[in-house]
């Protein structure tokens, strides 16, 4: 079943003293939607943003933000990143107790439900709750750091995921976060993806509108081969 394609161009690669001016650009580019990545120094060995920034940036775009916690006790934090301006929020399944329970109130609190995992771990850790989710978020880089290189093994991961969500006639969205650049987007859209998260493939890199724009062709180029 097709899916709607959509580039979700990560802060956490962006200039930080412009954030507010790089979240312009992107969205006069065409984003789709906004990669907000929480890391709290425990799940992984980073720190980054947290609510002030995020409730500072649902001030300045319409586009839904994407809040991905990285973080552990992600039951103590969603109902907060939701009234900051959350449209959807990720968290981890290495770190969820109840991915049922987390996906209900999620949802109870107006925000789309979406579950993580890493690269260590087993699709089996999420596929059988697929049916309670809007999204599940396959992680393609070790999550802590912007600039990571793509693994390669992420693209079975979604070939798998993919499968088993046509094959239960789940209309479920796949994000695909780490090492997305304008060489590999076609690829990672074959496998299954069809929300793409890309930080250091997109800020930086100069006329973002050229970039989305040439992302976009790239993805309408091509078709899921699953």
């Amino acid at each position: 079943m097709d899916r709607e394609d959509k580039i979700a161009p990560s802060i956490l690669s962006a200039d930080f003293a412009r954030l507010g001016e790089e979240v312009a650009k992107v969205e006069k580019a065409g984003a789709d939607l906004i990669h907000f990545d929480v890391m709290d120094g425990h799940f992984v060995p980073n720190l980054s943003i947290g609510i002030p920034v995020m409730e500072s940036l649902r001030k300045v775009t319409r586009l839904p933000l994407d809040a991905h916690l990285m973080i552990e006790n992600p039951e103590n934090y969603v109902e907060t990143f939701v009234k900051a301006g959350a449209s959807s929020v990720s968290v981890h399944a290495e770190v969820c107790k109840d991915i049922p329970a987390m996906a209900k109130r999620l949802h109870d609190l107006g925000a789309r439900a979406s579950i993580g995992i890493n690269p260590e771990t087993d699709v089996l850790r999420v596929l059988p709750f697929a049916e309670h989710l809007d999204m599940i978020l396959i992680m393609s880089v070790h999550p802590g750091f912007g600039g990571q290189q793509f693994i390669p093994e992420a693209l079975e991961k979604l070939r798998v995921v993919r499968r088993e969500l046509d094959r239960r006639g789940l209309k479920v969205d796949i994000e695909i976060d780490g090492g997305v650049k304008l060489d590999n987007i076609a690829e990672v859209k074959a496998a299954g993806a069809n929300i793409f998260v890309s930080g250091s493939g997109i800020f930086g890199r100069g006329d973002y509108n050229r970039i989305l724009h040439e992302m976009r062709e790239k993805l309408s180029r091509t078709r899921t081969e699953v």
